[in-house]
């Protein structure tokens, strides 16, 4: 047995990097339900906070949530709109604008921008990936490989040193 098997620094990564996907998830959640029904970012963190043990996606528990995390993205994708819809607005097609997006989807780019230019200490892959399985949850169609797209190519502009390969490859 390894010590990093014995002293559980396996499960306790694993369990920090369930609970930070859970914020990413909840955020996403959050952002859609202040588009569609109004409230503040602090009443809308608050009813979160509370409703943490009924969370269920497909009537499975979700992981429990990274609250700093998720109070963090609501915040400041929140506080940052008009800096992330510029930035996305610079990702899309002149014919498909942000805003004629459907409200979950342009909440999950949004959330996913923004984590994107505020958490450089998570990898640029890391944070893409995230999003893209928080859109496999909600949609079964083309858009996980949008969101894909979009963040790459946000992403490559944010942080082009880390989505460049040795040998000049991107």
């Amino acid at each position: 047995m390894t010590n990093v098997e014995h002293d559980g620094t396996d499960a306790n990564a694993h369990r920090t990097n369930l609970a930070r996907s859970a914020a990413r998830l909840k955020a996403v959640q959050a952002l859609y339900q202040m588009a569609i029904s109004g409230g503040s970012a602090e009443k809308i963190i608050n009813q979160f906070a509370e409703s943490e043990a009924d969370a269920r996606v497909d009537d499975a528990p979700i992981a429990e949530a990274d609250t700093v995390l998720f109070a963090d993205l609501v915040r400041g994708t929140l506080a940052n709109m008009a800096q992330v819809d510029e930035m996305l607005s610079a990702c899309l097609d002149d014919a498909w604008p942000a805003e004629r997006m459907e409200i979950l989807l342009r909440a999950i780019l949004r959330c996913g921008a923004y984590e994107l230019f505020s958490q450089p200490s998570v990898p640029a892959r890391v944070v893409i990936s995230e999003y893209v399985r928080v859109t496999d949850a909600f949609f079964d169609g083309k858009e996980p490989s949008l969101v894909n797209a979009v963040l790459d190519r946000l992403a490559r502009v944010l942080r082009p040193e880390e989505l460049t390969e040795k040998g000049g490859r991107q």
